[in-house]
């Protein structure tokens, strides 16, 4: 349902990459931007289905379908025979799962991928076939391209290829799986160069800080896997049941236990060795379906055969009650309107007598990327490609700077003044700054400063007072 609301900052560059391609010149400022082999699939799709913010949705939406089909396949292999559902309704009673579905960035894709990947390699192990795994090779090499802070995830496919080596569970020897690995490290040799390269500059793309101890033991979402296991246990101490079988397999527990905490907790460890946070939840989203296989192991010690189905039921109509939006037929993808907030500016602004003051949404947007004069279209404004303003365009940075307030100030006195009205319009930070700083002008002593937020994106309307 949240597939025709508006893109949010980073899917208008999504827009911007596949419309003007990857080797635009403006996105030299960012150039971890473009460089995923994400983009074919909204390329193609819009290709299809035409410049709509579903039809760029729609990869992430059956990636995300695929993923769920996978799991299932993998629960009932590690966890349970009957535990397929139960851990499709996992994987969607979280909530960025649901989110990376209809979200038009690389990340349901990278998700779907690291599920392949783990697929075919218990196959691989499984079988001892060559062709599975080399099937499995090619699928792990095509995982760091998607995305350049995926590498965390090799660690997860060493980690329970050595442990099923080590307790002598496979037909593959050592050999075998040394030379699978070998062959997946010379292919993503190319990319393993390209993302040394960018990490000499990774500290101008930063959009967090280090994370606080608390923080990162939320994002863990640890309390899920226990509160999954404790509800189990109650249902079958009510029930009186006993699970059939071993209470769980030790590889399926560290398979899934190092898929759920493995990225996170390396992307929290780089983060504090480089000063360069990377620590954003949608960087580690590939633990999820980890987290959802965690919480069905949790549960696996206490659930016969005959509970799984009803547990799982449980587990889908909680989710669909809980994380529903139910307030609104179409709910929002993201709080991050910008489709209805340039609607407003259009109104307030429809020819290019009123000027629009328009803030870069992108850190990069900064002296000396920015200037008064930046070449339009450009990466630093995707966002006036994809929602166009009709108004006279003026461009501002990212934050507000000693150069910045130069500029404006020398727009004041004829400018913004002499046609009664400017509107200033992007994210709430940014433009709160500027309205507070215009309020202070003694240019516009008396003018009426009106805000109307659209979600995280906020449009200011400056008018002149009617003369008495």
């Amino acid at each position: 349902m949240a597939l025709p609301s508006s893109f949010w900052v980073d899917e208008m560059a999504t827009v911007f990459v596949v419309q003007h391609g990857s080797h635009h010149p403006s996105l030299a400022v960012a150039p971890q931007v473009p460089d995923s082999a994400y983009y074919w699939l909204p390329r193609a799709s819009s290709a299809l289905f035409g410049q709509s913010e579903t039809a760029y949705r729609i990869p992430s939406l059956l990636a995300a379908g695929l993923t769920l089909l996978l799991i299932s396949l993998l629960a009932r292999r590690l966890i349970h025979p009957r535990a397929g559902w139960f851990a499709v309704f996992a994987c969607l009673a979280l909530q960025d799962f649901n989110a990376h579905a209809v979200d038009a960035r690389p990340y349901a894709l990278g998700i779907l991928v690291a599920t392949a990947c783990v697929w075919l390699m218990v196959r691989w192990l499984d079988s001892g076939r060559w062709v599975e795994g080399l099937l499995f090779a090619v699928c792990a090499a095509l995982l760091w391209p998607v995305h350049l802070i995926y590498w965390p995830f090799y660690l997860v496919l060493a980690l329970y290829t050595g442990l099923r080596l080590e307790r002598r569970e496979t037909r593959v020897t050592y050999v075998q799986a040394a030379a699978m690995f070998a062959l997946i490290a010379v292919m993503d040799v190319p990319v393993a160069l390209r993302a040394v390269q960018l990490t000499y500059h990774a500290g101008a793309h930063v959009i967090q800080p280090l994370p606080s101890l608390h923080h990162f033991e939320w994002s863990l979402r640890w309390k899920l896997v226990v509160i999954g296991g404790a509800l189990a246990w109650l249902l079958g101490r009510l029930t009186r049941s006993k699970p059939d079988g071993p209470p769980g397999d030790i590889t399926a527990v560290v398979l899934a236990g190092s898929w759920w905490l493995l990225p996170p907790i390396c992307l929290a460890i780089y983060s504090y060795a480089t000063g360069n946070s990377v620590f954003v939840p949608r960087y580690f989203s590939l633990c999820l379906p980890g987290l959802a296989l965690a919480i069905t192991c949790a549960v696996r010690p206490f659930l016969s055969g005959s509970l799984w189905r009803p547990a799982a039921i449980a587990v889908g109509v909680g989710a669909l009650a809980l994380l529903g939006q139910w307030g609104s037929a179409w709910p929002a993808h993201e709080h991050s309107d910008w489709r209805d907030a340039v609607a407003m500016v259009n109104r307030e602004a429809p020819g290019q007598a009123i000027p629009v003051i328009c803030t870069s949404p992108f850190i990069e947007g900064e002296s000396p990327n920015w200037q008064p004069n930046y070449a339009l279209p450009g990466f630093l404004y995707a966002h006036l490609s994809v929602y166009r303003v009709v108004g006279h365009i003026l461009l501002f940075p990212f934050e507000r700077s000693a150069t910045a307030e130069q500029y404006a100030a020398s727009l004041l006195p004829d400018t913004l003044t002499m046609p009664g009205k400017f509107v200033i319009y992007g994210g709430a930070g940014n433009v709160r700054d500027w309205r507070n700083w215009f309020a202070k002008r003694r240019e516009l002593a008396g003018w009426n400063n009106r805000l109307i937020a659209f979600g995280d994106v906020y449009v200011v309307i400056l008018t002149r007072p009617p003369a008495a």
